[in-house]
């Protein structure tokens, strides 16, 4: 070992500073780089064996790459006279442990402390280094309080194994016995795995750093034996002394530090990346007592690619703390969730312990997931590709979903979904504990279903007198016979929620309001009258309600679809729904042929859909929801001068607009007659009234006018499946069917010659794209592979473009004449967005520009608001 003044290559000795079982630390002059250096001197028996050398220098490697603020870096290992040294980053300050001897530190002073070691671990777990050693000791504060981690990584390196390091062999442990106090300091911090000998992962530095948190609250160790064999045995048995916490210490801290130090390492948290946030958050509560409704306060923006769901733990520590009591105050939760295709896509269960929840996945399909509210995971469930509006069955153990075009059910427990009826649409379900699930289907009158499969009947009858347009959003009082739902007519003004049964057709109208509806003990109905969610006394034995002023429960709710609203209520006191402060989610976006963003379309909007652009490419016609009058209308964007005009304007449901090939009429459907779709057109720029193109008694859109101007292709919705007419505008103009098919086909286009039409049908299993001969229909070819939806064809008919599953636009070479010879679909770019049921995007006619209609709540998903013991609202 050096002495004292000695110079080693160009480092002059000044003293020694540290002495354990990985080698003497003195402190030293780089007399070249004129700075302060730690030098570690490796002990004689470790120099001596080659192949522990040798595997030494290999992680040295690795642990000189790490750079961050709080690791004390490497600068390198050296040879001279006869010693091998480690360069290390000298740090001036004191360490944790000489901190924590003068007892526990304020709680800002630790969360602050602890926050940067938390970012330290981060940084290293991410280069794939461990620390393995972690306790107080290892952990430098400086004057200016900066946390510096020292001996990164070192205990593998010095370690007789590469994988794991048991306590028998841990740095400190080896050391003369006689020093029992650096002894228990490792010990203390091991995790049950090292302490049993057994490999370790990043979740062992997560155990530590638990271990430290817990010792700068309280003052004490977590874990502590006159022995190291007791400190051992304490760690691997008993639970740290949670009463010694101060009683100021934040129930979500309390949950992190429960968390860390979980001894099976399965439950603790995966990802040091979770620590940072949680406890810089930690000072501000996330479980606020209020007494009135609350705006939610601006969070975070912690969705780095979804990388993790750890905002959702900050949720969880107030469920863990109030679920055994009964609070006196209102509580409110936020969690945040992944982008969701529709606000409405969530359900609290019956015994409000979970969450069911439509969101995108990791592969960016939209999945069904359930959120235990005390737990941290989320579970996503596999064969729940495409789910829609899901709701609970009364016992919470099972969960009913629409997707593709089917009714189905899926048990929480662990299961494949199974099929109970088809369903072509999806506007709400609702279960009965007979057994018996009522659901909406589509735009038409409710129908009834064995929960466990069967054919479904309709229970209700649109009164065609009063126009109604459809019966939606059912909901089973307690009694399991009568059930609310909502009407909606043509005027969305007279929109309203009923109440009916099983045993009669009669129903009664409730309320005048267009919204969502729940019955929750102790009596009330809730309702969302614009974005203000309210509760009316309710007298279920006469069915009701009371003429009493409704009481507010929450503002600023997201409207949902068509303003209908977005809760969700259990029936102990639990409530969910999702607000926000941003009237806008979506802006139309030009990318090019390579996805490069290249410009923007008009302002951002709330509710723009179903949209297409004109044929010179300078306007969009797009339905539109208005959020104030609930009105949804067709409107024209002026591209040139950015900005809109209603096409029309009346209280009907108008949407699905089209061009003409001259660009001078748009055709839409609409509900001029209640119950059913119907086809119209009207001139751009006129005043006049619109003509009927189509009438009957049936749901009919229009996809596509032919470049000829002589045809129209629309979708009919028969029961649950929707197939492709062709309207002709001349002659006797008698529609007819494309190509009878099993499947739904959808979003045709004809090719620019008229010989061909595009579109996209499910017979397979899945969407595909085929093109079909026009108008004789007797050849078709499939074009896309691994599905696609949403045909398009560049203005020479060479080149065709479709929407593949993942979101990325593929494109495929057209040649031939009699038939077509299509081929191999090749990715253009990623446009990074979910498939969803309406239009998505539109291409100019040259296949050079991509008009896309990008959501907003991709980059900024709004959290969904849990509410305990709302029922203390009511007296105020």
């Amino acid at each position: 070992m050096p002495e004292i003044g000695q110079t080693l290559s160009h480092y002059r000795i000044v003293e020694k500073i540290g002495e354990g079982g990985m080698g003497e630390v003195y402190l030293a002059d780089d007399t070249t780089l004129d700075r302060k250096v730690a030098l570690k001197f490796l002990p004689e028996a470790f120099i001596s064996d080659p192949e522990r050398m040798a595997r030494f220098e290999r992680e040295a490697k690795l642990l000189a790459s790490l750079n961050h603020p709080n690791i004390a870096g490497i600068y390198g290992l050296e040879q001279a006279d006869g010693n091998r040294f480690l360069v290390l980053e000298y740090v001036e300050g004191e360490t944790l442990q000489a901190k924590l001897s003068n007892g526990a530190l304020p709680l800002e002073d630790a969360l602050a402390l602890c926050r940067q070691i938390a970012e330290g671990l981060e940084a290293a777990h991410e280069k794939g280094v461990i620390h393995r050693d972690l306790k107080p000791a290892n952990v430098m504060i400086t004057a200016e309080e900066k946390v510096k981690i020292l001996d990164f990584g070192l205990a593998k390196a010095f370690s007789d194994e590469t994988q794991s390091i048991d306590s028998s062999q841990s740095p400190t442990l080896t050391e003369a016995m006689t020093q029992p106090g650096v002894i228990l300091g490792t010990a203390a911090y091991m995790s049950p795995e090292q302490a049993k000998g057994r490999s370790v992962d990043k979740r062992a530095d997560i155990w530590a750093f638990g271990c430290i948190l817990y010792e700068c609250l309280t003052g004490k160790r977590a874990f502590e034996g006159e022995a190291v064999t007791e400190t051992l045995a304490a760690v691997i048995k008993e639970e740290p002394d949670w009463i010694l916490l101060p009683v100021t210490t934040p129930q979500n801290i309390r949950f992190v530090l429960k968390k860390c130090l979980d001894k099976e390492r399965n439950r603790r948290f995966h990802h040091v990346a979770d620590l940072p946030i949680l406890l810089d958050e930690a000072p501000d509560l996330v479980a606020s007592k209020t007494t009135t409704p609350i705006k939610r306060s601006s969070l975070p923006r912690i969705w780095a690619a979804f990388t993790t769901v750890i905002a959702i733990i900050l949720a969880v520590p107030a469920f863990l703390y109030f679920r055994d009591q009964k609070p006196d105050e209102v509580i409110r939760l936020q969690i945040p969730v992944p982008p969701m295709p529709n606000d409405y896509n969530m359900a609290i269960s019956p015994d409000g312990r979970s969450i069911a929840y439509v969101a995108q996945s990791s592969g960016s399909e939209n999945m069904l997931f359930i959120r235990e509210i005390e737990s941290i995971d989320p579970q996503k469930l596999s064969g729940t590709e495409d789910a829609a509006f899901p709701f609970w069955s009364p016992d919470s153990r099972s969960i009913a979903f629409f997707a593709n075009g089917r009714l189905k059910r899926i048990d929480v427990s662990g299961s494949s979904p199974r099929d109970i009826c088809a369903a072509s649409g999806a506007w709400g379900g609702t279960w009965n504990r007979n057994g018996i699930i009522i659901f909406s289907d589509r735009m038409g009158p409710l129908r009834q279903v064995p929960a466990e499969s069967g054919e479904s009947q309709e229970i209700t009858k649109l009164d065609e007198s009063k126009n109604e347009v459809a019966h939606v959003y059912p909901y089973f009082l307690p009694d399991g016979r009568h059930y609310l739902y909502t009407v909606l007519y043509p005027q969305g003004s007279e929109n309203g929620i009923y109440i009916s049964s099983l045993d009669s057709q009669n129903k009664t109208l409730i309320k005048t309001v267009h919204s969502i509806s729940a019955y929750v003990e102790p009596g009330y109905l809730l309702f969302q009258r614009g974005r203000t969610l309210l509760a009316q006394p309710f007298d279920f034995k006469r069915l009701k309600l009371k003429n009493e002023e409704p009481v507010r429960i929450a503002d600023n709710l997201i409207l949902g679809k068509y303003s209908s609203g977005c809760f969700s209520a259990s029936q102990n006191g639990r409530i969910i729904y999702r607000s926000t402060e941003e009237k806008v989610q979506s802006q139309f976006v030009w990318l090019d042929r390579t996805g490069k963003l290249i410009g923007l379309a008009g302002e951002m909007e709330t509710s723009p859909a179903n949209f297409e652009l004109s044929p010179d490419g300078e306007q969009i016609a797009m339905r539109r929801h208005d959020p104030v009058t609930t009105n949804v209308d067709i409107y024209l964007m002026d591209l040139r001068r950015n900005f809109q005009t209603p096409f029309t304007n009346d209280p009907y449901v108008n949407g699905t607009p089209i061009w003409s090939p001259e660009g001078d009429r748009i055709a839409f459907g609409s509900y001029r007659k209640g119950n059913q779709e119907d086809i119209l057109e009207k001139k751009v720029g006129s005043v006049s009234e619109e003509t009927y193109l189509l009438d009957s008694p049936s749901h009919e859109y229009p996809e596509a006018w032919s470049q000829s101007g002589r045809y129209i292709a629309y979708g009919k919705v028969t029961g649950s499946d929707t197939d492709t007419y062709i309207l002709p505008l001349f002659g006797e103009k008698t529609p007819f069917e494309i190509y009878p098919s099993p499947g739904n086909q959808t979003n045709s286009q004809f090719s620019p010659n008229d010989k061909w039409l595009a579109y996209q049908s499910d017979e397979s299993g899945r969407f595909e794209v085929y093109v079909i001969s026009f108008p004789s229909g007797d050849w078709r070819i499939q074009v896309s592979n691994n599905g696609g939806t949403q045909p398009r064809w560049r203005e020479d008919g060479k080149e065709l473009y479709y929407l593949a599953p993942d979101g990325k636009i593929m494109a495929v070479d057209i040649k031939g004449r009699t038939r077509i010879d299509p081929g191999v679909p090749h990715e253009l770019f990623d446009a990074g967005m979910s498939v969803p049921g309406s239009t998505q995007y539109d291409v100019t006619p040259d296949g050079q520009r991509f008009l896309f209609l990008k959501p907003y709540a991709e980059a900024n998903p709004t959290p969904i608001t849990v509410t305990l013991n709302w029922t203390k609202l009511l007296e105020q």
